[in-house]
This record gives structure tokens, C-alpha cells and sequence, in this order.
């Protein structure tokens, strides 16, 4: 998709900031390409912009405003869509990678139609897939899993593809989201492609390469979560993974969205390899990333490092300290 730049990042009136992860992700790995956020009343969450009215936006180069926001569903409130009217009337495109279509909005596809503007709903594509194979193919791939869903995979590959180009590798993150794929400009929603093709969809997405190449793809779900463990499982099928990072988030009583408790990091490194060596018996989890956000300095150092040593791996958090430790073990595993 052409979807033209700067944005105006549209939050809605969401409950919480976790819910603005797709804004948040689009600031925090591309801010050059945002030009404010437009929250409405209520909204409780604040990705750092400046706030901008859509007419403020347009004013000051806004191309296309982005809804974005996650939420059960992926559904577009009624009362948002008069600020998807207006924005299209103002000359900006609007793109959206929630799962209700842009284009099934009758008055939204006519406003767009009016005015010359595009609709870009960015978790569907037109492309079909084959059904997955399972065959064995040549380059090597590195995906990251989770205790949970929203617990930093995106994050986490993101870091893995900055951390192993750094230190001279030739790494491309493969994004499987709506977020992405607005940072990447590329990718494939997997959780959008009808279930028969997941796996083969992720066969596409990470095709045959050179031996030396990594494509460091981004998780979805988790195989624990009743919602999403069917994602998760395609996901982990069809990109064959060498190697897999756990991610995970500390505090949590429950699984985001339902009252199934959290596994435990050993449960996911156990289960992963299980699952995932029906298509490839050689996988290995070469780390741990863990967000500490919510920690201090001491706190989250002394937590890294006993979770290290209880698995016998890396264990970093991707943003505070970096990817370096998780990076040197894949290189010392599969390139020495």
C-alpha cells in the first residue's frame, strides 16, 4: 500500500495506552513521519504529540490520518466516524488496520469518493495464499513468541533486525500486524487471512533466502491464549523459525482479555519447541526480552539477570538495555 506521509495519528477516546499500540509503535519506531495526535474527550491515552485538530493537521502537512488504535474486535465506534468524514473532506487519506473495513462504511467509501481521497484498510490485502507445506527452505528465521499478546514481539523483532544489521548480519523484519506493516510499509496481517492459509501465508511472507540471511519475524498471540493461540500456531508453522525469543510482560495477574493466567517463561520455551519442530526439528530459543517498563533502574536489572540465569539465556529488555546479549548468542550458535 501507497499510504502517504506525514500522519495525523487518530486515538480515538481509547481506555488505556496499551490500546493506542498501533500510535504508539508508529511513534516510537517512525516519528519523523507524525505530525500530531488527535485524541477526543475521554481518551486516556497520549503518545508524546502535539494535539492537532484534523484542520490543524491539515495545516501543517498531514497526508493521511491513521487510526491508531487496537481494541476487542477491531472494531470502528460509530461516533469515530465523523472525524473519518471529516478528515477525508479536509484532503487526507485515512488508513485503518482495524479488522471493520473502511471500504464497508457506506458513507465514509462516498465521502472518499467526493473528495478524491484514498481509504486504506491496511489488515486486508487482495493476495491469495497457498495452503503451507512445511517443506524445508534455505535462510534462517528468528521469531519472537509471547507469554501473552501485547507484550513487546513487534518491539522485540524490531530491535533484532537494528541489532543484527549493526553488527553486520543481513536481517529484515517481517511484519504480521496492522502496526507493522504502518512502520515497515510492507508485511502481512496474518490474523486478517482466512485460517486454511495462515501457515502458508507466513511461507510467503518468509521465503527462501540466502543461508546467511535472517528474517526476523514478528509474533503474534501467544500459544497459551485461548483467543489467539490459533494465530500464534499458523504464525509458528509457516515461518519455520531457527530460533524464537520468549517476550515477555512482568506484573501481570492475567492474560490480556480473559481470566486464564500467564504461563511461565519455561512453559512457552517448552511448548514452542514442541510445536515448532513439525516443521523444523532444529529450533531453539536463543533468548529472552522482557519489558520493564513499569520497573525502576535496580529493579529491572535485577530481574533481567535472575531471569537469565533460571534459563540459562540472554535476557535484556529490548529498549532499556538493548538487543546485543540476544544477538551475540545467535551468532555464536549459528555463525561461528
Amino acid at each position: 500500500m501507497d499510504i502517504q506521509r506525514p500522519y495525523l495519528l487518530f486515538l480515538g477516546d481509547v481506555p488505556d495506552q496499551l490500546a493506542a499500540k498501533t500510535a504508539q509503535g508508529i511513534v516510537d519506531w517512525r516519528p519523523d513521519w507524525c505530525v500530531g495526535q488527535l485524541r477526543l474527550e475521554g481518551c486516556k491515552a497520549d503518545c508524546g504529540l502535539k494535539d492537532m485538530s484534523i484542520g490543524d493537521a491539515a495545516a501543517a502537512g498531514a497526508k493521511t490520518m491513521v487510526i491508531g488504535v487496537v481494541n476487542a474486535g477491531g472494531i470502528l465506534p460509530d461516533h469515530w466516524i465523523a472525524k473519518v468524514i471529516e478528515a477525508l473532506e479536509a484532503g487526507l487519506d485515512v488508513a485503518s488496520g482495524l479488522h471493520k473495513r473502511l471500504k464497508s462504511i457506506p458513507e465514509v467509501v462516498d465521502a472518499a469518493s467526493r473528495h478524491g481521497r484514498q481509504l486504506h484498510d491496511v489488515r486486508y490485502t487482495d493476495r491469495a495464499f497457498a495452503t503451507g507445506k512445511g517443506t524445508r527452505r534455505p535462510g534462517k528465521r528468528i521469531l519472537t513468541v509471547g507469554t501473552d499478546c501485547s507484550c513487546g514481539k513487534k518491539y522485540t523483532a524490531l530491535a533484532l533486525e537494528r541489532e543484527m544489521r549493526k553488527q553486520g548480519l543481513n536481517a529484515d523484519f517481517c511484519a504480521t500486524g496492522q502496526t507493522g506493516v504502518f512502520i515497515s510499509g510492507r508485511g502481512i496481517s496474518i490474523d486478517a487471512v482466512i485460517a486454511d492459509f495462515i501457515s502458508g501465508a507466513a511461507e510467503w511472507l518468509t521465503p527462501a533466502k540466502d543461508e546467511d540471511h535472517w528474517d526476523c519475524v514478528e509474533g503474534q498471540g501467544s500459544l497459551f491464549h485461548p483467543s489467539f493461540a490459533g494465530v500464534t500456531i499458523g504464525l509458528l508453522h509457516g515461518s519455520q523459525p531457527d530460533a524464537f525469543v520468549v517476550c515477555h510482560a512482568p506484573g501481570r495477574k492475567h492474560m490480556r482479555g480473559v481470566e486464564h493466567p500467564l504461563p511461565s517463561i519455561r512453559q512457552v520455551i517448552d511448548r514452542v519447541v514442541l510445536e515448532g519442530s513439525l516443521t523444523n526439528p532444529d529450533i531453539r530459543c536463543v533468548g529472552i526480552a522482557v519489558n520493564t517498563h513499569s520497573m525502576g533502574e535496580q529493579d529491572a536489572q535485577d530481574y533481567l539477570a535472575a531471569t537469565g540465569a533460571e534459563h540459562g539465556l540472554p535476557c535484556v529488555d529490548p529498549i532499556r538495555t538493548g538487543m546485543g546479549p540476544i544477538v551475540d548468542n545467535v551468532i555464536k550458535q549459528f555463525h561461528a
